[in-house]
């Protein structure tokens, strides 16, 4: 018998499949269904069986998730080839059971076994009962409830290897995105809605694998993956050539998560950028936890001349929170707020009260996706100092940037 180290089969495992109540509750099923000590999900890995899901009230001490043996020392591969029976109501009466060291190791006294399959059909485990005294009431009806719930397990355990590979596949793709570099930067003008003067731009990425897919879906997957932040700050670090070609009147606007602030990274990136140029636009991909610790991360930048945005104004509750815990620079309308605000009584009211709160705090507001003159002009009159959207200038690369702002 060997046992592995179960720091070693936990990282193992979490390449894998992850633990499922599902699963867990099944086995519980199976134990109490015919009275036995314990019930567990094997899985094969690398010539040893590794218990994966464990149900055995008072026998942790003998087998508990994570503890593995060499296959060929457990009752599993003698299953699979035939030396052994799937049903062993008493093991004392089984010649080939009574041999093998496992059996006085965990003292078995009586044991059933199916095999779970991949899709493929290759072995992926099994799913097992035992007792340390033999059951001789055991009997093919048995074998056949287990069957069942083995089918269960099956299906749960093919699901999860399934979504498990179809996450690998999404972080290859960010992986060669990253390698390759294979995305670019379209600068949106920021217009001064009084001067009609270009103020700043909003760096907005676009990926070039085909089929084209919407940055949001790039970046949920690069999240999923643990390579959020990686995809972040190439981007970033991308868009920050902009400092170097563009007139140094012109704001560049970057769009941040507050995890990737936080993470400390941001700042390593923005060492020698002249920071009184940039303004961070804070996303929302996850809920943010601890304002606190999120202001004390922006304070040095802050200190430097960053200055702070928060988008979707009006879109929902958590624009508002992020607003009111971080009192920003800039409020950014969302476009829902924008669109139709001309012929909106509801929209108009909202944007007036949003104005109100920019007036005592002494944020800018800038105005996101208008298209009409109708609505630059209402959003103007309702004292929307900036505004950007396509009646304003489309997202283009650096050289027409430059050319609209001059």
């Amino acid at each position: 018998m060997m046992a592995l180290s179960k720091t070693m089969i936990g990282e193992r495992l979490s390449t894998e499949v992850a633990e499922s109540d599902l699963v867990q509750q099944a086995l519980e099923a199976i134990r109490k269904h015919r009275g036995m000590e314990a019930a567990y999900l094997s899985e094969f890995v690398d010539g040893k069986a590794v218990f994966r899901c464990v149900d055995a009230p008072g026998m942790t001490h003998v087998i508990d998730v994570g503890d593995a043996h060499l296959l060929e020392e457990t009752y599993c591969t003698h299953i699979l080839e035939g030396r052994l029976p799937d049903l062993i109501p008493d093991t004392s009466k089984n010649r080939h059971a009574r041999s093998m060291a496992i059996t006085e190791t965990l003292q078995i006294g009586s044991h059933i076994a199916i095999p779970v399959k991949r899709r493929n059909g290759e072995p992926y485990g099994m799913v097992c009962c035992l007792s340390q005294s033999p059951h001789d009431s055991l009997n093919p009806r048995d074998l056949e409830t287990m069957r069942m719930f083995a089918e269960l397990v099956s299906r749960q355990v093919n699901r999860e290897i399934e979504e498990r590979s179809e996450q690998e596949l999404k972080a290859n793709s960010v992986r060669s995105i990253l390698k390759g570099s294979e995305f670019s930067i379209a600068y949106q003008p920021i217009v001064d809605l009084k001067t009609m003067m270009t103020a700043g731009f909003e760096a907005l990425c676009r990926f070039e694998p085909l089929p084209y897919r919407p940055p949001d879906a790039w970046f949920r997957d690069a999240m999923a993956a643990g390579l959020g932040r990686d995809l972040e700050l190439a981007v970033l670090g991308k868009a920050l050539e902009f400092i170097d070609k563009a007139p140094a009147d012109l704001f560049l606007t970057l769009n941040v998560s507050p995890e990737t602030v936080s993470s400390g990274r941001l700042a390593d990136l923005l060492t020698g950028t002249p920071l009184e140029r940039l303004v961070l636009e804070l996303t929302e991909h996850t809920p943010v936890d601890d304002y606190s610790a999120l202001r004390d991360t922006l304070a040095p930048l802050i200190a430097g001349g960053v200055r702070i945005a928060v988008d979707d104004a009006g879109a929902g509750y958590s624009s508002f929170r992020h607003i009111l815990q971080l009192r920003p620079d800039i409020i950014k309308l969302d476009i829902n707020l924008t669109r139709h605000v001309d012929n909106d009584p509801g929209r108009r009211a909202l944007t007036t009260g949003i104005m109100s709160y920019a007036h005592e705090t002494g944020a800018m507001v800038i105005a996101e996706g208008i298209e009409t003159v109708r609505e630059k002009s209402t959003l103007k009159a309702l004292g929307v100092e900036m505004g950007q959207g396509y009646l304003l200038g489309y997202p283009g690369e650096l050289p027409d940037a430059e050319s609209m702002a001059a």
